[in-house]
């Protein structure tokens, strides 16, 4: 394994909820991509999409955080890297079959601006796969979420319902979503992991995360720290 590829799976897999969130979204892409276009909007140093290239798909890239790319280049598996902004991608409509996104939209200036982008550019019956913060007991730790917001520029959090309400007006019917951190002592953790945890705080965690997913299978399905949805583009 090269280095850039070691420290890369460090970066993006040694976490105590990347590796189980971006896991489940690249399931939902499907284990055999080959001959499908996916992009993923936001994707900093690329690493996941290349990870949908491995799968065998014409894998493209696109953030606006140069460096990043300049980083992913040096993968064994690079994805098309692009500089570019979320908020007016620069590809023709339907030009992808697959549209991934991973905890991203909460970042943006209009997140809804970014979801309708994210489903022009995706071909009818393609799919959207992503997740984001949906941190749906913030206002009991209104200091730590405060915390989380001012160290991560978090515009915005969203509930599957919510998502579900705004991928319905952009042509996009929900399938299935899924909450990491469901319980309110698993996301008070989670709060408390970004307010106080440092720069590696969530990567040190990540022998948590067993525990964590244990937790999650024994509660409902119906809030949570991080939600991820899957929709499809209905056929125009």
């Amino acid at each position: 394994m090269r280095t850039a590829d070691a420290v890369a799976f460090i970066g993006h897999q040694v976490h105590v909820c990347r590796f189980r969130e971006a896991g489940t979204l690249l399931r939902w892409l499907g284990r055999d991509l080959r001959g499908l276009r996916v992009l993923d909007v936001a994707g900093g140093d690329g690493y996941w999409a290349g990870q949908a290239r491995k799968r065998g798909a014409r894998a493209v890239s696109i953030d606006l955080a140069r460096s990043k790319m300049l980083r992913g280049r040096t993968l064994s598996h690079p994805p098309a890297l692009i500089e570019g902004d979320a908020l007016r991608l620069p590809f023709a409509d339907a030009s992808f079959d697959r549209v991934l996104s991973i905890c991203a939209i909460e970042h943006f200036d209009d997140g809804p601006a970014a979801l309708s982008e994210m489903a022009r550019v995706l071909a009818p019956g393609g799919e959207l796969v992503m997740s984001a913060d949906a941190l749906t007991r913030a206002g009991s730790w209104p200091r730590l979420f405060d915390a989380h917001r001012r160290r991560f520029h978090v515009q915005r959090t969203y509930t599957h319902t919510q998502l579900d309400e705004l991928l319905a007006e952009r042509g996009l019917e929900l399938l299935d979503h899924s909450y990491q951190f469901r319980s309110a002592a698993a996301e008070r953790g989670y709060l408390s992991l970004s307010a106080h945890g440092g720069r590696y705080g969530f990567n040190a965690a990540a022998v948590l995360t067993p525990l964590v997913a244990l937790g999650d299978a024994l509660t409902p399905n119906d809030r949570g720290s991080v939600v991820l949805v899957r929709a499809r583009r209905t056929a125009s």
